[in-house]
């Protein structure tokens, strides 16, 4: 009897290592939304004529995707803080608050002021707000972390107490400044790019810098997945969480200046209105759970952009702005439920019956004595 040998085809090979590459890909967590951002912009593309174009005008770049950057630095920068807040398995309710009430301190400051269009002045103001900004960081980081409050709870406080505290600041009217300096921080240019691109980049780099290549990132997920080990290891749990809420509070209050610079107005009533939900989707889009633990800061860059075209999309399909929340949840719930693991092994599952129901192929073979000639 002549014995055989399955035969293995390059063919093959390279279809099994095509399929695993695949799969590594769409696996990956920031395949959807990169899939619903490239979808998006495509969109816009083919409704707008030139909305993908970009021009260079006195040095500076313009566009309808440089629009998008601008818009998307608010988001990216209250993103930040809310992500290192879920990793220690946090929340932060107030950046929209802390937003209003850093950018009332500044404006208020400038308001009163000799010289509003004075550098050391504009400094001044700006240093005031990111301090107020702390402030509130650390108020939040005590309840949660020295008095044991729960997240939700002790941020909701701050949220719903620091609209007032700004309406009081402001004594309840929309201040108003003349400030060229103070306005370049929203609306200039840095080497041709937006003003607010090169800050929200900048406080990427510095926070991605900081935790992962301290050991802070690793206290952080060390904390979110489980505290008490954390604190048994040697990790100043309540310290790191103070920190980090402290971060948050100084990255709203930077998020606020950049937002309402280009009017050079503080409206305490509408300022930072419901952004602490932009910020917890930008998280989510960007593929980090809200259970703590790992999180992922490259994610939020394409979380903001996708929420900025987003919002762009309800303005270029002539939609009523009154359905941006709604669109923003369908975007939402499609990535999330796309990138479902339970989804994904339903699917896996599925696919393994079908291929066990399918009758056998035939196998192709070579003799013993092919192989040896």
């Amino acid at each position: 009897m002549t014995p055989t040998l399955p035969s293995t085809t390059p063919a093959a090979s390279g279809t099994s290592r095509g399929a695993a590459v695949w799969r590594e890909v769409s696996h990956h967590g920031l395949f959807w939304p990169v899939v619903a951002l490239i979808a998006l912009l495509l969109a816009c593309g083919v409704m707008s004529p030139g909305f993908l174009d970009v021009t260079v005008r006195d040095g500076h770049l313009f566009g309808q995707l440089v629009d998008l950057l601008r818009n998307s630095a608010t988001p990216l920068l209250l993103a930040l803080g809310m992500c290192l807040v879920i990793a220690t398995g946090g929340i932060d309710l107030s950046v929209g608050a802390v937003m209003a009430i850093g950018l009332a301190v500044s404006l208020t400051y400038l308001d009163t002021a000799a010289d509003p269009s004075n550098v050391g002045t504009v400094l001044t103001a700006v240093l005031l707000g990111l301090a107020v900004g702390a402030l509130g960081g650390a108020f939040n980081g005590a309840m949660v972390a020295g008095l044991g409050i729960q997240p939700f709870i002790a941020t909701m406080i701050l949220m719903v107490a620091g609209r007032g505290i700004a309406m009081l600041i402001t004594q309840g009217q929309i201040t108003t400044v003349t400030s060229p300096p103070f306005k370049t921080i929203g609306s200039g240019f840095v080497l041709g790019v937006p003003t607010p691109v090169v800050i929200a980049v900048g406080a990427f780099v510095v926070v991605a810098v900081v935790v992962r290549r301290t050991a802070l990132g690793m206290f952080l997920e060390s904390i979110g997945i489980n505290r008490e080990a954390s604190r048994l290891a040697g990790v100043q749990a309540r310290r790191t969480t103070w920190t980090v809420y402290v971060i948050a509070g100084v990255l709203a209050a930077l998020a606020g200046l950049v937002y309402g610079a280009p009017t050079m107005a503080a409206d305490a009533n509408n300022i930072g209105l419901m952004k602490e939900l932009d910020a917890i989707m930008v998280v989510v889009l960007g593929g980090t759970k809200l259970d703590g633990g790992r999180f992922y800061l490259g994610g939020l860059l394409v979380g903001a952009m996708l929420l900025s075209t987003l919002e762009r999309a309800v303005i270029i399909f002539q939609l009523p702005s009154q359905t941006t929340p709604l669109f923003k949840a369908i975007v939402l719930i499609a990535v999330c439920v796309a990138a479902s693991p339970t989804l994904r092994a339903m699917l896996r599952g599925r696919r393994r019956a079908d291929r066990s129901d399918a009758p056998a192929a035939p196998v192709e073979t070579t003799t013993a004595a092919e192989v040896t000639a």
